[in-house]
């Protein structure tokens, strides 16, 4: 079972933020927060970035967060905890091991994802950063 602490993650505020994100976008069905929880969570993130409604399709249901600033960022990390406390959510908890990518990266995002790599041990023995690598 791994959990994250809502109002004490230990993460920095950007993984913090994406990880949520992803947790409230995926299909986990043992993920402790109801699904109108989650769809409440994207639209108030989602309408800090945008002036239109969020896209209803699931898989268009994606935060690009390279638009928004550093106080876009303190705001969904404020929204975040705000939407979970308005629920009693004070830890979120999942059972789910990690799954390979099912994307490989874009561009512009690979310069990140190879310093990412650098700081997980055994990151470079992934299909994906294999192939990407040869």
């Amino acid at each position: 079972m791994q959990t994250l602490d809502v109002n004490n993650s230990g993460l920095p505020d950007l993984q913090y933020v994406l990880m949520v994100l992803a947790l409230s976008t995926s299909d986990l069905e043992n993920l402790n927060v109801p699904m109108t929880v989650r769809e409440t969570l994207f639209n108030r993130c989602w309408a800090l970035l945008h002036e239109t409604p969020p896209p209803e399709k699931r898989e268009e249901r994606i935060i690009d967060l390279r638009q928004g600033e550093e106080v876009t960022l303190d705001a969904m990390v404020t929204v975040i905890r705000q939407t979970f406390d308005e629920h009693g959510i004070s830890q979120l908890t999942w059972d789910h091991p990690p799954s390979e990518p099912t994307r490989s990266s874009t561009p512009e995002a690979q310069p990140l994802v190879d310093r990412l790599q650098k700081f997980h041990p055994g990151g470079s023995d992934s299909p994906q950063s294999k192939s990407q690598h040869n």
